[in-house]
């Protein structure tokens, strides 16, 4: 009987109390309007991308494709600007990426080292720079002074390393991998360079693919800098092109124009979401499979130590 009573008790399920209820029904209702704020406009533009250029040109898609037509597709994957803008944005990646993890990593080692006492100092000059820059002026006399203008250097070395990304690879450190490992080393007779590299770096993977990635999707992303440095469009980075894209309506710059003119102004304004879908596809991929290590990325940083 008593077992019964115990097995009864178990399945038992609580009393939730009315508050609760409707607190969590205001919980739901406000995450499910805001799945759809955040859902709408992605299925939009890819509905308007596989849309018919009149429709889209007409207002007659609103959330699902109003017909199926791929012609705007054949026109953005057709352009050679389109391919080159793919292109040199894969080429800034790959070594803008490796550029800021090789300014990143040691200057966090360097900054989470307990026997480096200036590293107070150089802290504070690191946080100086993340609140007050010398302006877009400046930065770009600076540039053109090195002869970066239409350089890929240029699009890369003027935000080439992030402080704050500096403050999580130094908080990492500093905390999950022991002091008294470091001690080890230097007693056994490690000097600085190798106990960074043999020690410290292959204990420090996680804090390295979240560097990767943080670097990785800002350089896919970056237009700005590509806007002020880059005047050569053989050189521009995809969001560059799509930028071009956007702002001047022109359906000749991705895919060429062609019959009459009405015509030319649907295929532009198809174009248009077209080249979003096709500039946004890489990341919206990948992301998924990557965001544990974005989320992993954010909560090191969330502990200043």
């Amino acid at each position: 009987m008593e077992r019964e009573e115990v097995l009864r008790l178990l399945h038992k399920k609580p009393k939730v109390a009315k508050a609760d209820r409707v607190f969590e029904a205001v919980v739901y209702t406000v995450l499910a309007v805001w799945t759809l704020v955040t859902i709408y406009p992605l299925i939009y533009v890819l509905s308007c991308s596989i849309s018919s250029p009149e429709d889209v040109y007409m207002g007659r898609v609103f959330l699902f494709p109003a017909s199926f037509d791929l012609s705007s597709y054949a026109k953005v994957l057709g352009a050679d600007m389109i391919w080159t803008g793919y292109a040199n944005t894969i080429l800034y990646v790959v070594v803008g990426t490796l550029i800021s993890c090789a300014l990143t990593l040691p200057a966090g080692y360097v900054l989470s080292r307990r026997d480096f006492r200036p590293r107070g100092v150089l802290m504070g000059i690191f946080l100086f720079t993340m609140y007050f820059s010398g302006g877009t002026i400046p930065t770009y006399l600076v540039v053109r002074s090195l002869g970066l203008i239409n350089n890929m250097f240029g699009f890369i070395l003027p935000g080439a390393m992030s402080v704050w990304n500096v403050i999580v690879v130094r908080t990492y450190m500093s905390t999950s991998i022991a002091w008294e490992i470091q001690e080890a080393a230097k007693v056994d007779g490690a000097g600085d360079f190798r106990l960074f590299l043999v020690i410290v770096l292959p204990l420090s993977m996680p804090i390295v693919a979240v560097m990767v990635l943080f670097y990785a999707v800002g350089y896919w992303n970056s237009y700005f800098n590509a806007l002020l440095y880059l005047s050569d469009q053989s050189k521009w980075p995809l969001q560059m092109v799509l930028r071009e894209v956007l702002i001047r309506s022109d359906s000749s710059i991705a895919g060429g124009g062609g019959g009459s003119l009405i015509d030319q102004a649907y295929m532009a304004e198809a174009i248009k979401y077209t080249t979003i879908v096709v500039s946004t596809l890489p990341i919206l991929f990948i992301y998924p499979f990557l965001q544990r290590y974005f989320i992993k990325g954010v909560m090191i940083g969330s502990v200043k130590g």
